[in-house]
């Protein structure tokens, strides 16, 4: 059974923007907690690309990322990830090809499959463009040979790109990019940070069908765990209010703004969106170490992923560093 040191920590990074800061704030915030990351071993730090949401800053991906790549030494930085559907191939080569130019190394580029935002914000996006869904796997084949060596006759190569040979996963939260992470050889992440229904489903399809490629020699899981550690079990869960307070809200379709922390959620939710929030978040970590070492252990034993990228809605930033923390003491003391 693999072990929790010999399993990778990594961050899964939204830029949430709290109901008292500016957007700046979180920006330059993400940036903080990227060097945090990088003081403590974190293997990488990824951002995740939403629109029309006012809760999360990171919708210009591949710039934020810029800003982090240009303000860190060596943790890798990626997406996690570009929804695919909203660009065009070429250019998304192009983007994380200047980045993988500048910071050889050090990207990795995560593709999904959704949109990543509603109807509207999706057609505004697109500007009519005829992108969709079902277009992914030649949309991922081509960002693949944009990122490999050019061959004698190329018609269109992405400058710079071309022979970045820039790590590619495939994102998901059902099976579809599960069966095609598998045919191309492809390392996967499961989006288990908010869909965790088809986890178990989805990994035992990735594994069974895996064929080894020039990028993998045998499957590569992660699984993404939303996280709230602190000191004591009981200032975890009133931490952990700010997290049910934005689900319940995403739910609901009111402003997602991260809030402060409440002595109790009792009054605030009704009993269908208490248990939709606990289905949402029924891979999430929440206690002290003791307890998210044991949680931690269990999901380990159960997947038995090669790494887990952590989540966290924390409201107060220096608590929010203090879990990236205290999940590091967990990898080193385990």
């Amino acid at each position: 059974m693999r072990s929790i040191q010999d399993t990778k920590f990594s961050i899964l990074e939204l830029a949430p923007v709290r109901d008292n800061q500016s957007i700046e704030f979180s920006l330059r915030h993400a940036l903080e907690l990227t060097q945090h990351a990088e003081k403590l071993g974190y293997e990488r730090i990824w951002l995740a690309e939403h629109h029309n949401m006012d809760g999360i800053a990171s919708s210009a991906t591949a710039v934020l990322l810029g800003y982090l790549l240009a303000n860190t030494q060596h943790i890798r930085v990626g997406s996690g990830g570009i929804m695919l559907p909203n660009h065009a191939p070429l250019v998304v080569a192009e983007q994380f090809g200047t980045l993988a130019t500048l910071y050889p190394g050090r990207i990795d580029l995560g593709l999904g499959r959704a949109p990543g935002s509603d109807q509207p914000t999706m057609r505004a996006l697109r500007r009519g463009r005829q992108e969709t869904e079902e277009q992914f796997p030649q949309d991922v084949v081509e960002i693949l040979h944009y990122f490999a060596d050019a061959v004698p006759g190329q018609r269109i190569t992405a400058t710079p790109g071309q022979g970045t040979h820039v790590p590619v996963w495939l994102l998901g939260s059902s099976l579809f990019s599960a069966q095609l992470a598998a045919r191309l050889g492809l390392p996967y992440s499961f989006a288990s940070h908010f869909a965790p229904r088809l986890l178990d489903q989805a990994i035992q399809l990735y594994r069974d069908n895996f064929e080894a490629s020039e990028y993998l020699d045998k499957p590569y899981v992660a699984m993404a765990v939303p996280t709230v550690v602190a000191d004591t079990d009981a200032e975890a869960q009133y931490l952990a209010t700010s997290v049910y307070q934005r689900i319940q809200h995403l739910l609901t379709g009111q402003s997602i703004k991260l809030k402060a922390p409440v002595e109790s959620m009792e009054g605030r939710w009704s009993a269908a969106e208490k248990i939709a929030v606990q289905n949402f978040l029924a891979m999430a970590q929440i206690g002290s170490v003791e307890t998210v070492s044991a949680g931690l252990n269990r999901l380990l034993k159960q997947y038995e992923v090669d790494e887990f990228i952590f989540t966290c809605d924390i409201y107060e930033t220096e608590k929010r560093l203090d879990n990236f923390s205290l999940l590091m003491d967990i990898k080193h003391q385990s």
